[in-house]
């Protein structure tokens, strides 16, 4: 018998050099293409434009029909973003919700990343299958990405174009790219951080320039809110203060429909305020299945409740929710959040303490009136006085003395009033809120400095009785809007203001109803009508109503704005 060959080691060795030649040949060809996506790849800080780039450049540098980057969230446990090549909107319409990484192959390459490469997905026990609609996909390449060492997620391939499995030459460029890839994803998470912090920065001037401005202290608050609801992206923004009954009141809000929780009351026995005016942030995974949620978060879902406290001192709180089912606020965010309620914090202390020095001046200048007018000029009067009195004893004419009689008693009354006034100033202002009805005049005669004339006004039925807080914040907006648009608009010589809390509305529940009338050019056609929308808006968000009629000029000339809404 003759014995087999032994296998010939040149063969091998030519084999194994014609195979290294084989690969360098084809590294070689794909250098200028790899070169290329490099530079494209690197193109662009923004984040998301990145990942798209990135599954683009990979697809057509490894020949493949679909490339998909999944980001790992935080806790490194499933995808809080997935980013897709290949698949078509109706595609993705179709197959519903997109992958979260906690199960099948996806997952197994997040607890593991490591370079996976299969002929059929199908075959790999880890494989959990497509769901109803999925375009087929047999061939597979997975490559980690990472970012300064941190894994940021993972790059996937499927399904070669020419039919054939995904070969070395597929991992060795794949590879090189999530390389590349992750340099550019670190650049591109950088400079968002830093255009993040930027826009943290400019909502915070702007709330301070809000609270220091000296306007109204509501006003301040509601930018606040506003500010805070943009800048964390959140579906609304909620500023709460400590209420006279304890616990938390919502006093502004910022959001699609934000009357609703006005005037909320949070009881002090809730864990949420006993946190929050301990001075601790509270951040809930989905406030509508947390147990310690109460009005008014329980619609929304991922929510951050920060402490509004400076100097130890805890002024109130900031809530910023978004929907159910949103993304959960990174630890990013979180902090620069808690950063911009500190800031709004301290502004509003400034703003506090600002008040208190112009409280103090005001007092210190009644103070000074109140000296000016009993040392000076009650002692002049009182010499006046004494000088008509002894005209009176040497006259003899009756009617004279008649008359310096009468007016020597005018100066004492007049005497006895200033007194009175002064006893009124050096006592200062009551402490007391002051009711609707005291508002709605302030409004009109602060009005009448810019008109040039005191607008008209008639009050009918128990406004302060019966107008309650809510209704009545809006009406003094909706006042101070109608006469502002008067003032800029009308050209009006006359207004009139009519306050009436006797109104029934159609739905038949009581009402009170808020006129302003003039006698000004009208509203043109084609002008803005921000100002009556803003109007509208109000009423409507209370269940109320405003609108439009004709003026109290000649022959219906001007403009009558009507906002009512119920008690």
């Amino acid at each position: 018998m003759t014995a087999p060959d032994a296998p010939d080691p040149l063969d091998a060795a030519t084999q194994a050099t014609r195979s290294l030649h084989g690969l360098s040949t084809e590294l070689t060809a794909r250098v200028p293409l790899l070169l290329e996506a490099m530079r494209s790849v690197g193109t662009g800080p923004e984040l998301h434009t990145t990942l798209d780039r990135i599954c683009e450049t990979a697809a057509e540098l490894a020949g493949a029909r679909y490339a998909a980057i999944g980001v790992v969230d935080q806790e490194r446990d499933g995808l809080s973003d997935f980013v897709t090549y290949g698949v078509g909107e109706d595609t993705a319409h179709r197959i519903g919700h997109r992958p979260d990484g906690h199960a099948g192959l996806l997952g197994a390459l997040i607890r593991d990343p490591q370079t996976i490469r299969l002929a059929d997905v199908s075959d790999d026990p880890r494989s959990a299958g497509f769901p109803p609609g999925h375009p087929p996909m047999r061939t597979f390449l997975g490559v980690p990405i990472r970012v300064q060492g941190e894994i940021f997620g993972n790059l996937y391939l499927a399904e070669k174009k020419d039919g054939g499995e995904f070969n070395d030459y597929d991992v060795h460029m794949v590879r090189v790219l999530a390389t590349e890839a992750g340099i550019a994803i670190g650049n591109a998470r950088l400079y968002e951080a830093a255009r993040q912090r930027e826009r943290w920065i400019d909502g915070s001037v702007a709330v301070t320039t809000a609270l220091l401005s000296g306007g109204d202290a509501d006003d301040a608050l509601t930018v606040v809110a506003e500010q805070a609801r943009r800048l964390a992206d959140a579906d609304a923004g909620i500023v709460l203060l400590p209420a006279g009954e304890g616990g938390l009141e919502v006093v502004a809000v910022s959001a699609d429909e934000p009357v609703w929780a006005l005037g909320l009351v949070i009881p002090p026995e809730s864990p949420v305020v006993e946190s929050l005016l301990e001075g601790e942030a509270v951040f809930l995974a989905d406030a509508s299945s947390d147990s310690r949620t109460t009005t008014p978060l329980v619609r929304y879902g991922p929510a951050m409740l920060l402490s509004l406290q400076s100097g130890g001192r805890v002024l109130g709180a900031l809530a910023v929710p978004r929907l159910r089912g949103a993304r959960q606020f990174t630890e990013a965010e979180r902090t620069l959040a808690a950063q911009f309620a500190s800031q709004a914090a301290l502004a509003l202390m400034m703003a506090e303490a600002q008040r208190d020095r112009e409280r103090l001046a005001v007092y210190e200048d009644r103070d000074r009136i109140a000296r000016d007018l009993h040392d000076l000029v009650i002692q002049r009067l009182f010499a006046t006085g004494m000088m008509l009195e002894s005209a009176q004893r040497k006259s003899i004419v009756p009617a004279v003395r008649e008359g310096v009689g009468k007016a020597v008693d005018e100066l004492d009354v007049t005497i006895q009033e200033i007194r009175t006034a002064i006893f009124a100033l050096q006592q200062g202002p009551a402490e007391a809120p002051s009711g609707l009805r005291t508002r709605v005049l302030r409004e009109i005669n602060m009005a009448a400095v810019p008109l040039g004339f005191k607008p008209a006004h008639r009050f009918l039925g128990a406004i302060d009785a019966t107008v309650g807080e809510l209704t009545g914040k809006n009406l003094i907006a909706a006042l101070r809007e109608a006469l502002s648009n008067a003032f800029r608009h009308a050209e009006a010589s006359r207004i009139e203001v009519v306050l009436d809390a006797t109104v029934t509305l159609p739905d038949g529940t009581s009402g009170v109803r808020l006129s302003v009338a003039d006698d000004g050019i009208g509203i043109p056609s084609g002008g803005r009508r921000s100002g009556l929308r803003n109007l509208a808006r109000r009423a409507e968000s209370l269940g109320g109503a405003s609108w439009c009629d004709p003026g109290i000029g000649e022959d219906g000339a001007g403009t009558t704005v009507v906002w009512q809404a119920p008690l």
